[in-house]
């Protein structure tokens, strides 16, 4: 099948080589190189990068909805388009392209989590079970037809990163049964639940500044959450200190002081109240330092009885 697949990042790359290997005419649309680190060297996207390796056609606008984004993907003619994590609004001269319409993959059971960052936010929030959706695009943000759905609990201590691997494996998955469903003509398009549908932002780096007064539960989710970007912190003295990892502690009760480091030795690790409980910190890293376990942190930094704000 002649397909146009529309992905930027590496959510992306397991849908797209997917397809590859199905044997299907795939041409490629993703976002414009952009520069990356210090030295601002032009960095081309996941997608573009595993598409060149496979041989494929690559386009790059900065708005595929534009006149020569459209006038492409009408010389392409393909058959069928396939979003997963593109990071464009498509529009109704776009999706009027493809005879089959436009299959998105989308990191959560819709109707929850529509929007740009649905694998953080339900990490976050603390969601048990999540999973991916295959849908129709239409022109708004994820309110397409349902085609299938596929769930998954979230672990205790999982990050959003190894969620978002393990979703990607999972949509790549989920879009193969789908188009095979379209080849067989056995796709039943349900409408989403609008009572039911809640919406997520992009994650910004304020937001990861670690509340210890919100309760464990809250902070180990927000540190999985936002591990691993932009990474959880908290200030220590002035300084920003990032939380890479934690998990749940009753090695020492709660003190009903919010922030306060209980412990902090090579032994016993880190241990933080957060006012229902403790929290204890596995990684960190302190401003101009290496990420690193407790046990290598307390070794330079004294902080016993230091409280984190």
């Amino acid at each position: 099948m002649k397909i146009a697949f529309l992905g930027t990042p590496d959510f992306a790359l397991p849908s797209l080589k997917m397809l590859h290997e199905r044997g299907d005419d795939v041409v490629v649309f993703t976002q414009p190189d952009k520069p990356v680190g210090r030295k601002a060297v032009m960095t081309p996207p996941p997608v573009k990068k595993a598409a060149l390796e496979y041989g494929m056609k690559v386009y790059q606008f900065d708005k595929i909805k534009s006149e020569e984004g459209v006038a492409a993907l009408k010389a392409e003619a393909p058959e069928l388009m396939v979003t997963a994590a593109f990071g464009q609004i498509l529009s109704r001269e776009n999706l009027a392209v493809p005879k089959y319409g436009c299959i998105n993959v989308h990191g959560s059971l819709l109707p929850k989590y529509r929007g740009a960052a649905p694998i953080q936010w339900a990490v976050i929030n603390g969601e048990k079970i999540t999973g991916v959706t295959t849908m129709l695009t239409d022109i708004g943000l994820d309110t397409g037809d349902i085609l299938l759905k596929k769930e998954t609990e979230i672990g205790e201590n999982e990050t959003a990163g190894e969620l978002f691997d393990r979703l990607a494996e999972m949509g790549a998955e989920l879009l193969k049964e789908t188009i095979e469903a379209l080849e067989r003509g056995e796709l039943k398009p349900i409408k989403q639940n609008e009572a039911e549908a809640t919406k997520c932002g992009m994650i910004k780096k304020e937001y990861g500044h670690i509340d210890f007064s919100r309760g464990k539960d809250a902070v180990h989710n927000l540190v999985r959450g936002m591990n691993p970007w932009p990474c959880a912190y908290a200030m220590l003295e002035g300084e920003a200190v990032k939380i890479w990892k934690t998990r749940h502690s009753d090695a020492e009760p709660s003190r009903g002081e919010p922030g306060l480091i209980l412990r902090a030795d090579r032994f016993n690790g880190i241990l933080v109240d957060c006012g229902d409980g403790v929290i204890e910190i596995l990684e960190l890293q302190f401003p101009g330092a290496k990420r690193m376990d407790a046990a290598n942190a307390v070794l330079g930094h004294k902080m016993g009885f230091k409280v984190f704000e």
